[in-house]
């Protein structure tokens, strides 16, 4: 969950890098937040034709930056820009891009967006 309020907390820091659990975990409490307000909406009889309520509608709006940045940022961690994003919108092999770019380990050492973030969770055995 630590990770979740993370990307929170950068609500639209755009620069810098994010590791791979950082993006996964929050893409994971998303998905569940989602499906849980979404079970609310259907409960209480909010739900338009395409299932979507407005306890969902509102949620999705005010994680919409804080999950565009984090994306950005896990692009940098990977030392891609973050106009990569775009790519998204190019229909089923833009998202599959996307989807391989955000598995891919951390670029090791600094890149022109930032350290290495793995290097605070690091520790140096050599006494």
């Amino acid at each position: 969950m630590n990770w979740y309020l993370e990307v929170l907390r950068k609500y639209a820091v755009f620069s810098g890098r994010a590791r791979r659990k950082e993006y996964w975990f929050f893409a994971l409490f998303n998905l569940l937040i989602s499906i849980v307000l979404a079970v609310v909406d259907a409960a209480i009889g909010f739900t338009d034709i395409e299932g979507l309520g407005p306890l969902r509608g509102l949620y999705t709006l005010a994680v919409l930056i804080p999950g565009i940045a984090v994306t950005v940022r896990r692009l940098h961690d990977t030392g891609k820009s973050g106009w990569y994003i775009l790519l998204g919108l190019i229909p089923c092999v833009g998202g599959i891009i996307l989807l391989v770019f955000m598995v891919e380990d951390s670029q090791h050492g600094e890149n022109e967006y930032g350290s290495y973030p793995k290097e605070d969770m690091t520790f140096n055995i050599s006494g």
